[in-house]
């Protein structure tokens, strides 16, 4: 995953939205962390891991990798906001339940809000791309999923969304 590339394409975007609303010189760090922890949820609502009395399966899987790179979006804008933006990520899969992860990805957000420290930072983003894998999505599909997304994003920006 060109992560590089990903938080360039984050700062368009982000520059665009701060520029289009008028938001020049305010921090939006309080509202993107919590737009993650909603997103977050979002996702593991899609991906219904925790409900335990629930016969229904999953959402399909393009619909769970949109909400993941919905998340994406929020952890590299946080990320550029901290100057975190050469980050260095190792990916590797961990055997933890899903749901484990997903509660350990809300320890890590807040983690980063006490402290916003380039370690925490890393933890986060490598946690959020740990739990990817166990989702079953390669590298590849998530650059790729990303890159749909902000391209939505930007349409939608443009037409006053």
């Amino acid at each position: 995953m060109d992560l590089k590339k990903l938080f360039d394409m984050q700062r368009e975007l982000d520059n665009r939205i701060i520029n289009e609303h008028k938001l020049q010189g305010e921090s939006l760090f309080s509202q993107k962390v919590l737009a993650l922890q909603v997103e977050v949820g979002e996702l593991a609502n899609e991906t219904r891991c925790f409900k335990f009395w629930s016969n229904k399966g999953p959402s399909e899987k393009d619909v769970i990798l949109e909400e993941y790179v919905d998340c994406l979006h929020f952890i590299l804008s946080i990320g550029i906001d901290r100057n975190f933006d050469d980050a260095e990520v190792s990916v590797s899969k961990f055997n933890y339940k899903i749901t484990e992860q997903f509660l350990d990805l809300y320890i890590d957000i807040n983690d980063f809000i006490i402290c916003a420290s380039k370690d925490h930072y890393t933890t986060l983003f490598e946690d959020f791309i740990s739990l990817g894998i166990n989702l079953g999505f390669s590298e590849e599909e998530i650059e790729a999923a990303y890159l749909r997304k902000n391209t939505i994003n930007h349409e939608r920006q443009s037409s006053g969304y």
